[in-house]
């Protein structure tokens, strides 16, 4: 009688989880050129993925770039972040874009530009929604998905003219990186110049927090309560320029106890914090 119920008891859960979003059916659409060569602004051929649920109509979008100090990094390691997110619904974009030393930080933007502006163009094929399109990334792509929230209007026209929906900044680096290398470009932060260069004017132009505006789209920032002291610093200057100029929507929430590199690998897990904080951020907006 016990092993039966037992039995019973396995049938239904096992049910329940296969109907759950654990277990929906995701199309992955790999390898995407959204820079050709050739292209008239002389940028490097780069290519995204895509994670959508089968069958996805009118979701929103996330799309991801990556950290790694501008310097290192590529889409496939974050499938995990594509796969999970897009089974609770929200496509994925991960975008791939050039890094130092063999392309400093101005080709860098203007790569995530451009797959913004793909995406925007695009994402409809895919199941998405053109008008909810957030954009986000990690450490040093959470400095890019800043750069492209504080100056949206220099994404480029595109067919369907929208708007972001928000950002979302995961313990993101840069967005003081003028008052950072100030400080430090003889010593630390010396190892940032392959990608900022030496030009004080270069790393002004980059440093999102001199860049915002009243009308800056929904943001969240996720950091961590033991990530680096430039990072703390940063966000912290970045925050008093945002009372400053009397802006609004900007959220942080600090993670205890968390460090820089768990801010992201934290997503390996569904059932955690970041997920009901992005996700209630993303259904908010």
């Amino acid at each position: 009688m016990i092993k039966a119920l037992y039995y019973s008891f396995s049938i239904c859960v096992f049910s329940f989880l296969l109907s759950s979003c654990a277990f929906q059916t995701l199309h992955r659409t790999k390898d995407v050129n959204f820079i050709s060569s050739g292209n008239q602004a002389g940028l490097t051929q780069k290519s995204l993925d895509i994670y959508a649920p089968k069958k996805a109509e009118n979701l929103p979008v996330l799309l991801f770039f990556y950290g790694g100090s501008w310097k290192s990094g590529k889409k496939e390691m974050y499938n995990f972040l594509g796969n999970r997110l897009a089974r609770r619904d929200v496509i994925v974009v991960i975008a791939d874009y050039p890094l130092s030393p063999d392309y400093q930080v101005p080709a860098m933007q203007a790569s995530a530009l451009a797959a913004v502006n793909w995406t925007k163009d695009n994402i409809e094929s895919f199941g998405g929604d053109s008008d909810r399109i957030f954009v986000s990334g990690h450490s040093a792509g959470g400095h890019l998905a800043s750069l492209i929230a504080v100056k949206e209007d220099e994404l480029k026209p595109s067919e369907n003219g929208k708007e972001l929906a928000g950002s979302i900044l995961i313990d993101a680096a840069g967005l003081d990186m003028y008052g950072y290398l100030e400080e430090t470009s003889e010593g630390e932060g010396k190892k940032y110049l392959n990608a900022f260069t030496d030009d004080p004017a270069v790393w002004k132009k980059y440093s999102s927090m001199y860049f915002l505006k009243e009308n800056l789209a929904p943001m969240l920032i996720l950091e961590g309560e033991r990530t680096y002291p430039s990072i703390q610093a940063g966000r912290e200057r970045f925050m008093k320029r945002v009372e400053e100029k009397g802006i609004d929507d900007v959220t942080v929430k600090i993670y205890p106890k968390k460090k820089h590199i768990p801010m992201i690998t934290q997503f390996l897990w569904t059932g955690g914090r970041v997920y009901k904080d992005v996700l209630g951020f993303i259904e908010e907006n």
